[in-house]
């Protein structure tokens, strides 16, 4: 064990340029770039050389294999960990593991944990030595259900590994880097080459490829957001995209080919690699996602669809793809791909593809490409027809650049309409609607000449207390290009007899008006209100996909009571849901938070009938809200302001309390006389506190437990306070009496 701060060959490395993450979804924080370059090199650890020769014989012969992925790197199976590698220092209230990774001349390099498994308090990063880019930072969220971790590249050809975790942890930590890939093909130089090779990090596609954002892509600038580049160790295994569902959700279904199933769990898919301009061959590699979930495939179609372990961020900018599964024959067909490991591209067939039988599966036949090709690394890319919808994914074929142009060869596509039977539909149409088309999410994809869209606006957001009356709107939206004169919209209130309404009026593309609904009185439960649009200028509507709207909403309409649910996070608020049920129905549900907030107060207003109801709150990572990384805890308070229900937050994986709207506040059922009053509540300036007329004592306390003030009584029936400065915030006000008797309520101050 060495002290990072008595080494005196320390060298520490400070980037003078910016350096930025370049991987995939990471938590924040960067690298410390120190290192001690003597033990470094002492600890280094050195791949195998590689033939250039050699790799490129057996490149060329693999590379024109359709259904072969394209080989970027070599991968080398090792066996490296904090207990048999590198180093470890001490670097102010952390212990730090360094492990320096030498691929002599490589252009990347990349690393695959089999285990990973860091605690909280502890992450790491992956960092190239000589540029700084590094990946990370990874923490306790990013260990996939496989139990390990796939990264993605780093360019360079020697990274560091960097574990950061508190002292208390010691000098182990349960991670194993079990494969390193040595990249050979990319952007730089190769030792001894004549010109620089013009290649992206995975690979390099034939010149009659059309990047997607040339002119012609200009169309399918919302479908091409869907497709990404799967990467499995040294390998551009094949291409995928990204698939809609009915509900709408943004669930990550990712649709590729089933000939491409390797390990979808160690699996990298990268989005957005793509090159900016219509000739530039390099684009980004900064947004992945690594791993997913086999959910279904079958080799009848040749079709696998996964769940991606993470929802790719906004960031992202991804788009779900729409898709048809009717199996009508489309008037054009078109491809979205990465050929040969490259960025993006795009193809075009002018003819309509026809039913035919490839392998044992049923596919769509593209006799040729009218402009651009596919290649290997191809395998699994979206086919989409005219109306910007996936009707398969790719299978295979003999289609490739024949020079500056393609040689006129035929590919062929598995069908969705036929996956969509052997086990898609389950998951595309979770709804049960049984619709075979559907379009993109959240950008639609597709005009048409006469389309009315409807939607419902202003339904109440969570649990109305007691009877109300209700105004809702119908939005009426041209969708369609043709100017909108004319529809018909039918409503309907809680199942009572539809309305028609006659709209006549002008929009144009994507204007909209609001026709409202009579304010109708809301009954006791659940309240449905639905409406349809149809005959948009006095002919059946084009697209039958936004032609119904329904909200729902449910309310108390006896008499209620007004309960708090005061929850107080630890730092890891993101780990934290909760729910409030009735008879197993949620009423009330919250969460995940923002982490980093030890201490932050989360109060949620629950409007609830007389009656029994439960409480539960899960924590996903299994440690409660206390106490090791803060003092969490929660309850519930009744309509006076005091707690009828409570936890100390000292829970695992969930927690879970029944409390009654009647149920006496903790500790005062034998002085059910006593009132203790508190006002005003919220407080400001000033504040009142009466209570009975005999001796005992007020303990103010805030609610993490801290005492604000604690004073005696002597035969007093109130006491004014001066809270002007105090925090905002919730604090908790107890009198103890003499004889132990006890009540408790809860204050807010407000500045």
């Amino acid at each position: 064990m060495r002290n990072f701060y008595s080494t005196v060959a320390v060298l520490l490395i400070i980037a003078t340029c910016s350096f930025s993450a370049i991987g995939q979804i990471n938590y924040g924080g960067s690298p410390s770039f120190i290192i001690n370059q003597d033990i470094l090199s002492e600890t280094r650890v050195v791949m195998p050389a590689i033939s250039r020769d050699i790799l490129a014989q057996e490149d060329a012969v693999t590379d024109q294999i359709k259904e072969v992925p394209w080989r970027f790197g070599v991968e080398n199976e090792v066996n490296f960990s904090p207990i048999n590698s590198g180093y470890w220092t001490i670097e102010g209230d952390e212990q730090v593991w360094r492990l320096e990774i030498s691929c002599p001349d490589a252009t990347s390099v990349s690393v695959r944990f089999a285990e990973f498994g860091l605690e909280k308090g502890a992450y790491l990063f992956v960092w190239s030595k000589n540029s700084h880019e590094f990946i990370g930072k990874f923490d306790h969220r990013s260990k996939k259900d496989w139990g390990g971790l796939a990264t993605g590249v780093v360019e360079g050809s020697e990274v560091i590994v960097e574990l950061h975790q508190p002292i208390s942890m010691g000098t182990t930590a349960p991670i194993l880097i079990d494969q390193i890939v040595y990249g050979y093909r990319s952007l730089l130089l190769y030792p001894g080459s004549q010109a620089a090779v013009e290649r992206g990090p995975f690979g390099n596609s034939g010149a009659c490829n059309i990047n997607v954002n040339c002119p012609e892509g200009a169309l399918w600038a919302t479908e091409k957001r869907s497709v990404a580049l799967i990467v499995q160790g040294g390998f551009a295994a094949c291409t995928g995209a990204l698939i809609n569902n009915t509900l709408n959700d943004g669930t990550p279904y990712f649709l590729t080919a089933n000939h491409c199933l390797g390990n979808p769990a160690a699996w990298l898919y990268y989005f957005n690699h793509e090159s900016a301009t219509c000739d530039g061959n390099t684009g980004p590699t900064n947004q992945s996602v690594s791993g997913g979930t086999m959910l279904v495939s079958n080799g009848a179609s040749d079709y696998a669809l996964l769940e991606l372990s993470e929802t790719p961020p906004a960031s992202f900018n991804v788009q779900y793809a729409g898709w048809d599964a009717s199996g009508d024959t489309p008037l054009n067909a078109t491809g979205i791909h990465h050929p040969s490991g490259d960025v993006k591209k795009i193809c075009f067939e002018e003819d309509s593809p026809y039913f035919a039988s490839a392998g044992g599966a049923a596919v769509w036949m593209i006799d040729q490409w009218e402009l651009g090709v596919t290649e290997p690394g191809s395998s699994g890319a979206p086919l989409f027809d005219n109306n910007h919808r996936i009707i398969g994914q790719l299978y295979g074929g003999a289609a490739a650049c024949a020079g500056n142009v393609n040689n006129g060869q035929l590919d062929y596509y598995g069908r969705l309409n036929e996956s969509y039977t052997l086990g898609a539909a389950e998951y595309l149409d979770p709804t049960g609607s049984g619709i075979m088309a559907w379009d993109g999410f959240p950008d639609g994809a597709v005009s048409y000449a006469n389309d009315a869209g409807i939607s419902i606006e202003g339904a109440p957001d969570g649990l109305l207390c007691g009877a109300a009356s209700i105004s809702l709107d119908m939005v009426l939206m041209n969708t369609g290009t043709e100017t909108l004169t004319s529809a018909t919209l039918i409503y309907n209130v809680n199942g009572t007899s539809a309305q028609q309404v006659n709209w006549t009026g002008n929009l144009t593309q994507y204007e909209s008006e609001t026709i409202s609904i009579p304010t109708f009185d809301a009954i006791g439960g659940e309240n449905t209100v639905t409406a349809e649009v149809s005959n948009p200028n006095g002919i059946a509507d084009e697209n039958l996909l936004n032609n119904n709207s329904a909200v729902s909403f449910s309310t108390f309409s006896g008499e209620t009571l007004d309960l708090t649910l005061a929850i107080t996070l630890d730092d890891w608020g993101s780990e934290i849901t909760w729910e409030v049920l009735e008879l197993g129905t949620v009423l009330y549900s919250g969460g995940p938070y923002d982490d980093g907030e030890d201490g932050e107060i989360i109060i949620e207003d629950l409007c609830l009938e007389e009656g029994c109801y439960i409480f539960k709150i899960m924590d996903s990572y299994g440690d409660g809200l206390c106490c090791e990384y803060g003092l969490g805890h929660w309850e519930i308070l009744n309509d006076e302001g005091a707690i009828i229900s409570y936890s100390n937050g000292e829970f695992g994986e969930s927690e879970t309390d029944q409390f009654c709207t009647d149920d006496e506040p903790n500790g005062i059922d034998a002085f059910s006389n006593i009132e203790g009053l508190v006002y005003p509540n919220p407080a400001n300036e000033s504040l009142t506190i009466e209570f009975p007329t005999m001796e005992g004592r007020i303990v103010i306390t805030d609610l993490e437990g801290r005492t604000i003030m604690n004073f005696n009584l002597v035969a007093e029936t109130s006491k004014n306070l001066d809270v002007s400065s105090w925090s905002e915030g919730m604090y908790l006000i107890t009198f103890v009496g003499a004889d132990s008797e006890i009540i408790t309520r809860r204050i807010t101050i407000t500045h």
